[in-house]
């Protein structure tokens, strides 16, 4: 794409809602305040055009900014991540319901050697693990090659899915009606007594590759209280939080530790549980 086309583009998308950017990418509005979204990298505060990230100290105003913030792109690729989820930016978008419908992307098998390359090549995930969680069906491509993580609810019936990008222009989100209070993504063996709660799919299979006896479950985000976060006592004698080892990590895990203090606190040896694995000997 020309320098010229970008910035053309980039006039168009600009003045996307920030909610409904917000809401794309699996953002989930506060219940009590709300000017406060809860994303996967924490909480963000929304003041119509302007948005800050008061754990990282930044902030900054338009579609553009927030889609070069959340999902860690350069400016060009910011726009056209907005251009390629927003093709009619002018077009009225719908006001969200309270309760929408699930939309899981479908499978698509020839991207899947692509996703499999970026899990083992760039994050270093073994083969056999993912072979696993493909045949599970917890774990597919769908036809942009992101990784599709499965939420999985009552009777392993999907509630919603983390949205991983694996190729040109990575990116993660939630797929459109996911609900995050219904179920979650996790990796187990057979038997276990010991739940370790992790902030994303990716970390969840990481600290259960450094940690085989335990049962990781992902939070789809740093979320202090999910709905489901009580039952689990029901199933283990000891749960961990272990959130990334960063000012939101740490703020999310005191907040619900100070919910739960039956729930004890397991830090990632590097920033996450994912770059401790690729750092693993």
């Amino acid at each position: 794409m020309t320098f010229l086309n970008t910035r053309l583009r980039a006039d168009l998308v600009r003045g996307i809602p920030l909610k409904t950017v917000l809401l794309t990418m699996g953002a989930e509005p506060d219940r009590y305040d709300k000017a406060k979204w809860h994303t996967t990298q924490g909480l963000l505060s929304v003041n119509d055009t302007k948005f800050m990230h008061w754990s990282q100290g930044k902030g900054g105003g338009g579609a553009i900014d927030l889609a070069m913030h959340l999902n860690n792109l350069d400016f060009k690729d910011a726009v056209e991540w907005l251009w390629l989820h927003f093709p009619n930016p002018h077009q009225k978008m719908p006001p969200p319901v309270h309760k929408p419908t699930l939309r899981l992307p479908p499978r698509n098998e020839r991207k899947l050697a692509c996703v499999q390359r970026y899990l083992v090549a760039v994050r270093g995930i073994s083969q056999a693990a993912l072979e696993l969680l493909f045949e599970s069906g917890r774990l597919y491509a769908d036809s942009h090659a992101n990784a599709v993580f499965l939420l999985l609810g009552k009777k392993n019936k999907p509630v919603g899915a983390e949205l991983r990008g694996t190729a040109h222009h990575p990116w993660r989100g939630m797929a459109p009606g996911s609900n995050k209070d219904l179920g979650y993504f996790s990796v187990s063996p057979a038997k276990t007594k010991t739940i370790v709660l992790c902030e994303s799919a990716i970390d969840s299979i990481s600290c259960f590759a450094l940690h085989p006896d335990f049962c990781c479950i992902s939070t789809s985000g740093a979320r202090p209280n999910p709905l489901w976060l009580s039952s689990l006592f029901k199933q283990a004698d000891t749960v961990f939080c272990g959130f990334d080892s960063d000012s939101t990590g740490e703020s999310m895990a005191r907040s619900m530790i100070a919910r739960h203090p039956n729930i004890k606190r397991l830090i990632p040896p590097n920033h996450d549980w994912n770059d401790s694995l690729r750092s693993s000997p």
